[in-house]
């Protein structure tokens, strides 16, 4: 039986930072306000983005929750996720992830090689077309890379605080959709949820 069954329902939420971590005023801040027992990885330097590292704290931050998590990530947080999960540091404890506004593995290049890799859990991505950090058809390449459902929010910048992104109710509902079809049995039993990422997919595309 997977770690996310439904014995160990619903998965909890983890919220995994990017550079320089998120304010009080930040969406990933809000949103762990908005699911109870939230948990947030720290790195032992903001400032200073490490792969590897900050991976590993992902991970770790992921062992010490009881059950599956969804991990909400955001900028290089997204990378450190990703990697995090390609390299089986998790195990089988993630059942989802939301990857918002990914930096570009391009301008982390000091910080350690980004092998993107097809993960084996349902996963969005919402990408900008303004984002400073990622260009937009590179955003669009590393979601089909990792296999994750793709949402253009359009000219949003960075998606966080500076770009007006405090408050989401958006970024729960995508994590409410990812812990809707956490569960691999629930895929079986509720075929729906695959019409969902294929509709989510569709309206960005389309």
């Amino acid at each position: 039986m997977s770690s996310c069954s439904t014995s160990a329902w619903p998965p909890r939420l983890v919220t995994v930072p990017g550079l320089h971590g998120s304010e009080g005023t930040h969406w990933q801040t809000w949103l762990e306000r908005q699911l109870p027992k939230s948990r947030r990885v720290e790195q032992d330097d903001w400032d200073a983005p490490q792969l590897d590292a900050w991976a590993q704290s992902v991970a770790d931050t992921v062992a010490s929750v009881r059950g599956p998590v969804i991990l909400a990530a955001h900028s290089f947080g997204c990378l450190a996720a990703a990697h995090a999960i390609a390299q089986g540091l998790t195990g089988n404890a993630v059942a989802g992830v939301l990857f918002v506004a990914p930096a570009s593995p391009d301008k982390f290049r000091f910080a350690g090689a980004f092998e993107p890799r097809r993960l084996a859990v349902p996963s969005v991505m919402i990408a900008s077309m303004t984002d400073p950090w990622m260009p937009f058809d590179q955003a669009m390449r590393l979601a089909s890379q990792l296999g994750s459902a793709f949402v253009n929010l359009g000219d949003a910048g960075h998606i966080n605080t500076a770009a007006g992104f405090g408050p989401w109710p958006r970024a729960k509902y995508f994590v409410d959709t990812l812990i809707h079809c956490a569960a691999p049995a629930h895929f079986a039993e509720q075929p729906d949820v695959f019409d969902r990422f294929e509709h989510i997919e569709q309206a960005a595309y389309g």
